[in-house]
This record gives C-alpha cells, structure tokens and sequence, in this order.
C-alpha cells in the first residue's frame, strides 16, 4: 500500500524557516519524482516545487522562488521542502504528491499526480 506521510508543520514566525518532510512507503522510491502542493483558505491548490527521481531536476513556483529548496533522501524514501524566508502568505496546508516519471521529470502540475498524503497545516504568524 502507498502511503505519503508529510510533516514538519507548525507556527512559524515570519521571515523564519521550517522544513518539510514527506516520507513515502510502498513503491520504488527512486522512480518516482515528488511534488509540493499547498492551498490556503479558499485559495485554489497552487503547485510550488517538485523534484525528479534522479534528483537533478526542479522547479519552483514565482511565489517560493529563492526562497524554498528542495531535496531528496533515496535511502530515507524522503523529500524535503526547506522553508526560508517565510510569509504570512506562505499560510496554507501543504501537501505531497508523487508520480512515476522518467528520470529527469518533474511537474507542478496537480493533475500529473497519482498518489497524495493528508497534508500538513504551516501557519505564518507576523
């Protein structure tokens, strides 16, 4: 059985950092490339950052550009997603999702994912 299980969330302070982490079980972890998704209140779920099965490719929306990186742990099944910089705008439930993919790929598309985790809430306070 697939299973994402993001965490790390929290209150952070604004201009703080916080790392995410998505831990993934029940599938081939270095074939599937991860992305980062969050969606604040009555938002639409915004695309920020994925990252390919090799780990050499990413990409990085506008809104988090210089300010998140991501990376992953092969031997840990695990993506990360350092927060640096963060704003109240940053407010939301983020949520890995992961897809199988050549090695190079990746996507901040939603609708390119098959498996999803809950989510974590990261609340901004300034």
């Amino acid at each position: 059985q697939v299973q994402l299980v993001e965490s790390g969330g929290g209150v952070v302070q604004s201009g703080g950092s916080r790392r995410l982490s998505c831990a993934i079980v029940g599938l081939p972890f270095e074939h599937y490339a991860v992305g980062w998704f969050r969606q604040a209140p009555g938002k639409e779920r915004e695309g920020i950052s994925c990252i390919s099965a090799s780990g050499t490719k990413t990409e990085f929306a506008d809104s988090v550009k210089a300010r998140f990186t991501i990376s992953r742990d092969n031997a840990q099944n695990t993506v990360y997603l350092q927060m640096n910089s963060v704003k109240p705008e940053d407010t939301a439930v983020y949520t890995c999702a992961t897809v199988r993919r050549f090695a190079q790929y990746c996507s901040n598309y939603d609708f390119e994912y098959d498996y999803w985790g809950q989510g974590t809430q990261v609340t901004v306070s300034s």
